[in-house]
């Protein structure tokens, strides 16, 4: 099935994230993170950050909400039953502390077929209240042909 390349450049509302002391904990507890600037407040403090620090792959979940839109819109045109979340790549410019609002905005960068499957890229740039860069994400998936 063909898709939907007029969506290429399409961009969503930006997404507002609050960074949580205890979502950064249990993030890191998750992953198997055990350096204390994740996960004890007087570590993070100590080494001069205001509160703990997220993990540099914690970009997965303040920057999810913002892709989910660009998943599901028609215009798009993914059967999300048949999408494989292929790979991404990350670019971070700085550290996020618990206690930020980060704002996120995704884009449609790229959509193109091959041997029966579609491949899309989404941009995804995330900066915080001072509109400084924090970190910009290549989302990558591709959507199987059918069997």
């Amino acid at each position: 099935m063909p898709h939907n390349t007029d969506a290429v450049g399409k961009r969503y509302d930006p997404v507002v994230y609050a960074v949580g002391r205890e979502k950064v904990k249990e993030y890191a507890l998750a992953v198997g993170e055990t350096n204390p600037l994740h996960l004890d407040v007087a570590a993070a403090r100590a080494a001069g950050h205001a509160d703990v620090v997220a993990p540099p792959m914690f970009a997965v979940v303040y920057q999810s909400p913002s892709v989910m839109p660009a998943l599901f819109d028609p215009e798009v045109g993914i059967d999300f039953a048949m999408l494989v979340h292929s790979a991404q790549e990350f670019r971070w410019e700085r550290l996020v502390v618990a206690g930020e609002e980060l704002t996120t905005a995704t884009t449609v960068a790229a959509i193109s077929e091959k041997g029966g499957m579609g491949f899309f890229d989404f941009e995804v740039e995330t900066v915080d209240a001072a509109g400084k860069p924090v970190a910009t994400g290549i989302w990558k998936m591709i959507v199987r042909g059918e069997a």
